[in-house]
Protein backbone atom coordinates (compact mmCIF):
# COMPACT_ATOMS: atom_id res chain seq x y z
CA UNK A 1 0.00 0.00 0.00
CA UNK A 2 2.74 2.47 0.91
CA UNK A 3 4.35 2.11 -2.52
CA UNK A 4 1.22 3.15 -4.39
CA UNK A 5 1.35 6.85 -3.52
CA UNK A 6 -2.44 7.14 -3.56
CA UNK A 7 -2.87 6.40 -7.28
CA UNK A 8 -6.28 5.36 -8.55
CA UNK A 9 -4.90 2.01 -9.78
CA UNK A 10 -3.56 1.14 -6.36
CA UNK A 11 -6.78 2.30 -4.68
CA UNK A 12 -8.79 0.06 -7.01
CA UNK A 13 -6.61 -2.98 -6.22
CA UNK A 14 -6.82 -2.29 -2.48
CA UNK A 15 -10.58 -1.86 -2.70
CA UNK A 16 -10.93 -5.31 -4.28
CA UNK A 17 -8.61 -6.89 -1.70
CA UNK A 18 -10.13 -9.83 0.19
CA UNK A 19 -8.52 -8.39 3.34
CA UNK A 20 -10.41 -5.13 2.91
CA UNK A 21 -13.69 -6.94 2.26
CA UNK A 22 -13.21 -9.13 5.35
CA UNK A 23 -12.34 -6.06 7.45
CA UNK A 24 -15.54 -4.35 6.30
CA UNK A 25 -17.68 -7.35 7.24
CA UNK A 26 -16.13 -7.47 10.71
CA UNK A 27 -16.62 -3.72 11.12
CA UNK A 28 -20.25 -4.03 10.02
CA UNK A 29 -21.14 -6.69 12.60
CA UNK A 30 -19.20 -5.03 15.42
CA UNK A 31 -20.96 -1.70 14.81
CA UNK A 32 -24.41 -3.32 14.54
CA UNK A 33 -23.89 -5.15 17.84
CA UNK A 34 -22.55 -2.08 19.64
CA UNK A 35 -25.50 -0.01 18.43
CA UNK A 36 -27.81 -2.28 20.39
CA UNK A 37 -25.61 -2.17 23.49
CA UNK A 38 -25.19 1.61 23.46
CA UNK A 39 -28.77 2.53 22.64
CA UNK A 40 -29.94 0.57 25.70
CA UNK A 41 -27.17 2.02 27.86
CA UNK A 42 -27.72 5.56 26.61
CA UNK A 43 -31.44 5.48 27.30
CA UNK A 44 -31.07 3.82 30.72
CA UNK A 45 -28.29 6.19 31.89
CA UNK A 46 -29.71 9.36 30.36
CA UNK A 47 -26.34 10.11 28.70
CA UNK A 48 -26.59 12.22 25.55
CA UNK A 49 -22.99 11.41 24.54
CA UNK A 50 -23.57 7.66 24.92
CA UNK A 51 -26.88 7.88 23.10
CA UNK A 52 -25.29 9.90 20.31
CA UNK A 53 -22.50 7.35 20.02
CA UNK A 54 -25.13 4.61 19.64
CA UNK A 55 -26.71 6.46 16.73
CA UNK A 56 -23.22 6.86 15.26
CA UNK A 57 -22.71 3.08 15.49
CA UNK A 58 -25.93 2.56 13.52
CA UNK A 59 -24.83 5.04 10.86
CA UNK A 60 -21.42 3.41 10.59
CA UNK A 61 -22.95 -0.06 10.19
CA UNK A 62 -25.07 1.27 7.32
CA UNK A 63 -22.00 2.94 5.81
CA UNK A 64 -19.97 -0.28 5.95
CA UNK A 65 -22.85 -2.14 4.27
CA UNK A 66 -22.92 0.51 1.54
CA UNK A 67 -19.15 0.21 1.07
CA UNK A 68 -19.48 -3.55 0.64
CA UNK A 69 -22.26 -3.06 -1.93
CA UNK A 70 -20.09 -0.86 -4.20
CA UNK A 71 -16.73 -2.53 -3.49
CA UNK A 72 -16.33 -4.14 -6.93
CA UNK A 73 -17.85 -1.24 -8.87
CA UNK A 74 -16.00 1.50 -10.72
CA UNK A 75 -14.54 4.66 -9.17
CA UNK A 76 -17.60 6.76 -10.01
CA UNK A 77 -19.92 4.48 -8.02
CA UNK A 78 -17.51 4.30 -5.09
CA UNK A 79 -17.25 8.09 -5.16
CA UNK A 80 -21.05 8.38 -5.19
CA UNK A 81 -21.26 6.03 -2.21
CA UNK A 82 -18.62 8.07 -0.39
CA UNK A 83 -20.55 11.27 -1.15
CA UNK A 84 -23.67 9.73 0.39
CA UNK A 85 -21.67 8.65 3.46
CA UNK A 86 -20.15 12.11 3.80
CA UNK A 87 -23.63 13.57 3.71
CA UNK A 88 -24.74 11.09 6.38
CA UNK A 89 -21.79 11.96 8.63
CA UNK A 90 -22.54 15.67 8.26
CA UNK A 91 -26.24 15.15 8.98
CA UNK A 92 -25.32 13.11 12.07
CA UNK A 93 -23.20 16.03 13.32
CA UNK A 94 -26.11 18.43 12.95
CA UNK A 95 -28.48 15.98 14.65
CA UNK A 96 -26.15 15.54 17.63
CA UNK A 97 -25.84 19.32 17.99
CA UNK A 98 -29.62 19.62 18.22
CA UNK A 99 -29.96 16.67 20.63
CA UNK A 100 -27.19 18.07 22.82
CA UNK A 101 -28.91 21.43 22.98
CA UNK A 102 -32.06 19.71 24.22
CA UNK A 103 -30.12 17.78 26.89
CA UNK A 104 -28.35 20.94 28.05
CA UNK A 105 -31.68 22.74 28.36
CA UNK A 106 -33.12 19.92 30.52
CA UNK A 107 -30.04 19.93 32.78
CA UNK A 108 -30.43 16.40 34.19
CA UNK A 109 -27.04 14.70 34.84
CA UNK A 110 -26.62 11.14 33.46
CA UNK A 111 -25.65 8.01 35.41
CA UNK A 112 -21.83 7.86 35.14
CA UNK A 113 -21.13 4.18 35.93
CA UNK A 114 -23.12 2.90 32.97
CA UNK A 115 -21.48 5.53 30.76
CA UNK A 116 -17.98 4.44 31.78
CA UNK A 117 -18.50 0.69 31.46
CA UNK A 118 -20.20 0.85 28.07
CA UNK A 119 -17.70 3.46 26.87
CA UNK A 120 -14.86 1.05 27.71
CA UNK A 121 -16.51 -1.87 25.89
CA UNK A 122 -17.16 0.33 22.86
CA UNK A 123 -13.56 1.57 22.88
CA UNK A 124 -12.24 -2.01 22.79
CA UNK A 125 -14.56 -2.84 19.88
CA UNK A 126 -13.69 0.26 17.88
CA UNK A 127 -9.96 0.01 18.55
CA UNK A 128 -10.00 -3.46 17.00
CA UNK A 129 -11.91 -2.20 13.96
CA UNK A 130 -9.57 0.79 13.59
CA UNK A 131 -6.52 -1.52 13.60
CA UNK A 132 -8.13 -3.66 10.87
CA UNK A 133 -8.86 -0.63 8.67
CA UNK A 134 -5.69 1.38 9.32
CA UNK A 135 -3.84 -0.05 6.31
CA UNK A 136 -6.60 1.21 3.96
CA UNK A 137 -6.82 4.80 5.22
CA UNK A 138 -5.08 6.39 2.20
CA UNK A 139 -7.31 4.97 -0.56
CA UNK A 140 -10.13 6.62 -2.47
CA UNK A 141 -12.92 8.63 -0.84
CA UNK A 142 -14.92 5.49 -0.08
CA UNK A 143 -11.99 3.84 1.73
CA UNK A 144 -11.09 7.08 3.50
CA UNK A 145 -14.63 7.48 4.82
CA UNK A 146 -14.47 3.95 6.28
CA UNK A 147 -11.23 4.75 8.12
CA UNK A 148 -12.56 8.12 9.38
CA UNK A 149 -15.66 6.40 10.77
CA UNK A 150 -13.59 3.94 12.80
CA UNK A 151 -11.16 6.64 13.97
CA UNK A 152 -13.96 8.97 15.08
CA UNK A 153 -15.66 6.16 16.97
CA UNK A 154 -12.52 5.33 18.96
CA UNK A 155 -11.99 9.01 19.82
CA UNK A 156 -15.64 9.30 20.80
CA UNK A 157 -15.42 6.30 23.13
CA UNK A 158 -12.45 7.78 24.98
CA UNK A 159 -14.35 11.04 25.28
CA UNK A 160 -17.43 9.25 26.67
CA UNK A 161 -15.28 7.64 29.37
CA UNK A 162 -13.79 11.03 30.27
CA UNK A 163 -17.29 12.49 30.40
CA UNK A 164 -18.38 9.71 32.76
CA UNK A 165 -15.47 10.56 35.07
CA UNK A 166 -16.39 14.24 34.85
CA UNK A 167 -20.04 13.60 35.69
CA UNK A 168 -19.03 11.36 38.60
CA UNK A 169 -16.65 13.98 39.98
CA UNK A 170 -18.86 17.05 39.55
CA UNK A 171 -22.41 15.72 39.68
CA UNK A 172 -23.11 17.89 36.63
CA UNK A 173 -24.26 16.93 33.14
CA UNK A 174 -21.95 19.50 31.52
CA UNK A 175 -19.10 17.01 30.78
CA UNK A 176 -21.61 14.80 28.97
CA UNK A 177 -22.84 17.77 26.93
CA UNK A 178 -19.27 18.89 26.14
CA UNK A 179 -18.33 15.44 24.81
CA UNK A 180 -21.45 15.28 22.67
CA UNK A 181 -20.46 18.64 21.15
CA UNK A 182 -16.96 17.29 20.39
CA UNK A 183 -18.47 14.24 18.70
CA UNK A 184 -20.72 16.48 16.63
CA UNK A 185 -17.70 18.52 15.55
CA UNK A 186 -15.79 15.38 14.53
CA UNK A 187 -18.74 14.15 12.47
CA UNK A 188 -19.13 17.51 10.73
CA UNK A 189 -15.44 17.96 9.90
CA UNK A 190 -15.01 14.37 8.69
CA UNK A 191 -18.22 14.47 6.68
CA UNK A 192 -17.18 17.67 4.92
CA UNK A 193 -13.70 16.22 4.16
CA UNK A 194 -15.22 13.08 2.61
CA UNK A 195 -17.71 15.16 0.60
CA UNK A 196 -14.90 17.28 -0.84
CA UNK A 197 -12.78 14.29 -1.85
CA UNK A 198 -15.78 12.46 -3.30
CA UNK A 199 -16.72 15.56 -5.30
CA UNK A 200 -13.18 15.75 -6.73
CA UNK A 201 -13.28 12.07 -7.71
CA UNK A 202 -16.70 12.49 -9.32
CA UNK A 203 -15.35 15.41 -11.36
CA UNK A 204 -12.40 13.29 -12.56
CA UNK A 205 -14.59 10.25 -13.30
Amino acid sequence: MSGCCGTSTCSSHATLSPRFRKALWIALWVNAAMFGVEIVGGISSGSVSLWADAVDFAGDAANYALSLAVLSMGLIWRARAAWLKGLTMTAFGVFVLLRTGWAAWQGVPPEPLTMGVIGFVALAANAGVAVLLYAFREGDANMRSVWLCSRNDAIGNVAVMLAAAGVLGTGSGLPDVAVALIMAGLALSSGIAVLRQAQQELAVA
